[in-house]
């Protein structure tokens, strides 16, 4: 469920905020309603960036319809998109999640060395690939890029010497794809090759920042990591990532929009926050650093794992599980409300904080 785009209600103002859930919930009931209740396991943040790129180039195309009360959000009811937009960002996470599956049993991560766990999820990675490309064919979008790149990745990671970005190259690729679609649902053809650009950029850091959080992990289980692969040390990681930043940036400005705030808000901002996160969590703890809560116990693996995980996911992080060192802090704590990035100024409240962020990226909305 979670990715490179995490955005919080303290850290964005109301509006946006609203906007964006709008879409999430819409890729979840999309899912939902086109191919099962199982489907909806793919629901992530990154990939509800499909439809955004589409509402924000034709906002008349993307209506909204109130959907039921659901307990992911206090058992209220919510507008949410129903667009072609939504319905190419469950197909593109359909495909993708599957290949993220197959790559999971290849490679015998966890659970998945198991031969009846693998054979069950390859199963499920066949159904959701089938599916993915359905609706992609239905919205005259070629899958083919998304199912290349995942073959494309599996051979590059048994190259005995790839380098980094030939390895990222796949992911790149593929959303570049999805990206660059959304200008021909939205018939703004114009955009096209600016959108492939910022999907490219996106891809790329996805891919990195994604190496990045796995990379202990990966060392420690023996593991493939491109970073580990390619010989790129941390530093030079953080160098394609702020690349890859400032490329997206650059492309994203070149785009016409009739709505920009919400886009910018995601592929601009929020990308910058999530490379400085992912790297401050990634440097080895100082002797100053403050001692690991005793509470937080050591990930057992196996099928608990597993299942808690999912709780995690179906309950948009608000269960944690008792070695996530964030089962013991606050909400407040989560969502890292301790100030504004936007304009650098600590808050005092949600309040203050809200305000702040209209006045950075001059939202109209009512906080």
């Amino acid at each position: 469920m979670f990715g490179i785009v995490r955005p919080c209600r303290h850290t964005m103002c109301g509006g946006l905020f609203k906007e964006w859930m709008a879409h999430l919930c819409g890729l979840c009931l999309a899912l939902r309603d086109e191919h099962g209740h199982a489907a909806r396991l793919v629901t992530n943040y990154d990939g509800l960036l499909v439809s955004v790129l589409m509402e924000a180039q034709a906002p008349a195309s993307s209506p909204y319809r109130r959907a039921a009360a659901c307990a992911l959000r206090g058992f209220k009811g919510a507008d949410v998109v129903t667009a072609e937009g939504v319905r190419l960002a469950g197909a593109v996470s359909l495909i993708l999640a599957s290949g993220k599956l197959r790559d999971h049993i290849e490679d015998g991560d966890g659970v998945y060395a198991r031969r009846l766990v693998a054979a069950g999820a390859g199963r499920m990675a066949d159904r959701w690939s089938a599916a993915g490309s359905g609706t992609a064919a239905a919205l005259r979008f070629d899958p083919a890029p998304l199912l290349v790149a995942v073959e494309e990745q599996a051979r590059l990671e048994r190259l005995p010497a790839a380098g980094l970005l030939q390895l990222t190259a796949p992911t790149e690729a593929a959303v570049a794809a999805a990206f660059g679609h959304t200008a021909v649902l939205a018939g703004k053809p114009g955009n096209r090759e600016a959108l492939a650009e910022a999907g490219r950029y996106f891809g790329r850091l996805a891919h990195l920042l994604d190496a990045v959080e796995d990379l202990a992990r990966d060392r420690a289980a023996g593991a493939y990591n491109p970073l580990v692969a390619s010989g790129t040390d941390l530093a030079g990681a953080r160098r394609y990532c702020d690349d890859a930043v400032h490329g997206l940036r650059l492309a994203v400005a070149e785009l016409d929009l009739e709505r920009r705030h919400l886009v910018n808000a995601l592929l601009v901002r929020e990308t910058g926050r999530a490379t400085a996160r992912v790297f401050a969590e990634a440097e080895p703890e100082s002797p100053e650093a403050p001692p690991r809560d005793p509470r937080v116990q050591p990930d057992p693996g196996g099928l608990l794992s597993l299942l808690c995980v999912s709780a995690t996911c179906c309950t948009c992080g608000v269960y944690r599980p008792p070695w996530d060192e964030q089962r013991y802090q606050s909400c407040w704590d989560r969502c890292d409300a301790s100030g504004c990035d936007c304009c650098g100024n600590a808050c005092s409240s949600c309040s203050d904080c809200c305000s702040g962020c209209c006045e950075c990226c001059n939202c109209d909305c009512s906080c």
